[in-house]
Formats: structure tokens, sequence, C-alpha cells
């Protein structure tokens, strides 16, 4: 039963990431459809972002009440019928409209799952299973690829992933007894069954502060490269856009890589020296970019960045409970979700005006900077935490 769940979580996992990479993948086509400016992207993950933050700051008393197997399967099907919805969208206002459900679907799962396997799994489990979600995030251009070159538009490539997810969602309401949930936390002062942590008491704890900064950059990066590689290999180094949306699919594929690794790495090096590997390797994707020349060169940047970011992730989640305790891990780690989808509301769509305004060529010093900001504050919180 422990192994069928597993399998069930990698499931979840891959769920998480296949939609993620989606829109950066198909935004060439889309925006000319719709006739809006390319920085309109940045509207529709805004939304998403701004869903996402509402509910991971409910994930602990969501959770507490219904249990981290409820949680999942309920979020993976709104997720589902938000991207039915992205299919039948003939027009930019549509796109917003169901970024709101797909927002709201994602944050809950994303920090109650976490937790949960911070809690009852190895750093190792918790690198694999982000693996699963780079599976799908990777998976996810190449659906959308194989839409498009088949002549069947971007609005099949979302449906094909919707069905996806319908079928993940009757599996995850199939396996709710299998879910062992952990029990609630005990005052031992009180004799009390652990309450929802306010936000304002969170951000009292030693080292709160540092982390939520930490994970705003983090996504930042991420979600920054994931939506703006097909727009800067396509308007800055040329790419067909069929390309373009392959090409921006190795990011994501880095990052499953170097997942799938880091789980072997995490076995004699722990989770402050796996971030400490990813961040160097960020940087140099990053100088990588910087060199002028052919697609190849910044095709090789991205894969350097995407496994740079495959190990910081996980660790910063599994690291959690240590950090602050098991009491307050899910609290924070609902905070710290609402922090790193911030991170994704702003910064992302920033970018998008900067490509507009100026040029999309900015792009790895708009990165750069978001890195060097997640070093320092990384290193803060291992000086408060310590």
């Amino acid at each position: 039963m422990i192994q069928l769940l597993l399998a069930i979580i990698y499931l979840a996992f891959i769920s998480l990431g296949l939609p993620d990479s989606l829109l950066g993948s198909a935004w060439p086509m889309m925006y000319t459809q719709f006739h809006v400016p390319l920085s309109y992207a940045g509207i529709v993950s805004m939304i998403i972002a701004l869903g996402t933050v509402i509910s991971s700051l409910q994930s602990d008393r969501l959770t507490l009440k219904l249990g981290t197997g409820k949680v999942t399967a309920i979020s993976v099907a709104m997720t589902a019928f938000a991207l039915f919805g992205f299919s039948l969208s003939g027009k930019f206002w549509m796109i917003c409209f169901w970024a709101i459900p797909y927002g709201l679907g994602a944050g809950s799962v994303d920090a109650s799952l976490n937790n949960y396997v911070a809690l009852h799994y190895e750093s190792r489990h918790m690198s694999w299973l982000h693996c699963m979600w780079g599976i799908g995030a990777a998976a996810g251009p190449y659906i959308m690829g194989y839409a498009l070159t088949g002549g069947r538009g971007w609005n099949m490539g979302y449906r094909y992933i919707a069905i996806l997810q319908v079928v993940l969602t009757v599996i995850l309401f199939a396996s709710l007894p299998l879910w062992k949930e952990r029990k609630q936390t005990v005052d031992e002062n009180a004799g009390e069954k652990r309450k929802p942590i306010p936000l304002k008491s969170i951000l009292k704890i030693h080292g709160a502060k540092e982390v939520l900064i930490c994970f705003f950059c983090y996504c930042a990066i991420e979600q920054t490269s994931g939506l703006w590689a097909s727009s800067f290999l396509h308007l800055y180094k040329g790419v067909p856009k069929d390309k373009a949306a392959s090409y921006a699919a190795m990011f994501f594929v880095g990052i499953t890589v170097g997942r799938a690794i880091s789980g072997f790495i995490t076995m004699k090096l722990n989770d402050t020296q796996m971030i400490r590997l990813g961040e160097v390797l960020i940087l140099s994707g990053v100088f990588v970019m910087f060199i002028h020349g052919q697609a190849e060169i910044a095709l090789a940047g991205l894969i350097l960045i995407g496994l740079g970011c495959a190990p910081i992730y996980p660790c910063i989640i599994h690291s959690t409970p240590e950090h602050f305790g098991e009491d307050k891990s899910q609290a924070i780690i609902g905070v710290q979700m609402a922090f790193a989808y911030m991170g994704i509301l702003l910064m992302p769509p920033l970018f998008g005006v900067i490509a507009n305004t100026i040029t999309v060529a900015l792009l790895p010093v708009y990165l750069l900077a978001l890195l060097l900001l997640m070093i320092v504050m990384h290193e803060a919180l291992n000086k408060a935490t310590r």
C-alpha cells in the first residue's frame, strides 16, 4: 500500500508539471491570434499566480480540515476543468477568466503535497518526486508542439493536457483510502489540537522572512526562464517558432535530469550544500547565455540553468521542517508557496514589459539579478536558523 501511494504521488507531481510550461511554449502563436502585445503573457501569468497565492495561504487550514489526499484530488480536478476552458477560448479575456480556477487549484495542492512529502520521505525522494514534476513540465511543450506541427492548433494542445488531468483526478479520488494523514500536532501545554498559524505569527519566526524572499527569487528565476525562453530564442536568436518551443522544453529537461541525479547526490550532500551547488550551476548558465553566437549556445545556457534549478526547490522544501519544526512546517510551506507565486506574479510580467519596451535580449541580465538576491537570502536563512 505504501508503494502504491508513492506511485500515486509520483503521478500527482507529473500532473503539477504538465500545464506549467504550456503558456510559454504556445504564446508566440497565441498572442498573434488574439492580436495582443507580446507582454500580455505576463497578464495571464499574473492571474494564475494571484490565484495560487490565495490558495497557498489557505493550505494550512484546508489540509487540517480535509487532509492531503482530498486537497490534492480536488485541486487537480479544478486544474483539469480550467484547462478545458483554455482549450475552448477564442479571445484573450477568456484565457484570463480560465486562469482564475487554474491558479486556485494549483496553490493548495502544491503546498499540501510538498509538506506531506517533506514530513514522510527523505530528501532523495523529494528530489525524485520533483523530477516527476520536471517530466510533466518537459512533456507539456512536446505535447503542445505535437498539436502545432499536426495543424491542430494550440487549443488542442491544452485539451490533450486536460484529458490527462481528468484521468489523474479519477485515480486520485479512487486512492483516498490509501492516504495516511499525519495526526494534528497537539499543544503540550494546552492539550489541544493544533490550529492554523496566522500569517502575522509566521513572519515573526526567525529565518521566515529570509526563506520567503529566497523562494520568491527562485520561482521568479524558474518561471521567467520557462515563460520567456521560447520568445528569447525566436525574437533574439532567430529560431523558428515551432523549433523555439521545442528548444525551450530543454530548460525543463535540464530540471528533470538534474533532479533525477540530485536524488543520488543527496545521499552525500545535505540540503544546504545541494542548494549552493544549484546556485553555482545557474550562475554558469546565465554567463553562457551572455555569449554571442548561435542559438545552440543559448540553449546550452538554458540547460545549465535548468540543471541548477533542479535541487533548489525540493531542498528548500525538504529542509523546512528541520529549520522551523514539524508543527510549523505546513503553515510555513504554505506561505513559502504564496511568496513563490508572488515571484511568479510580479517578476515574469515585469520582464515582459522590459522585453516589449527595450529588448528580450536582457533576459540573462534579469536572471542574474534575481540569482544574486537569492544567494544572499539563502545564506541569511542559514545564519538565522543555525
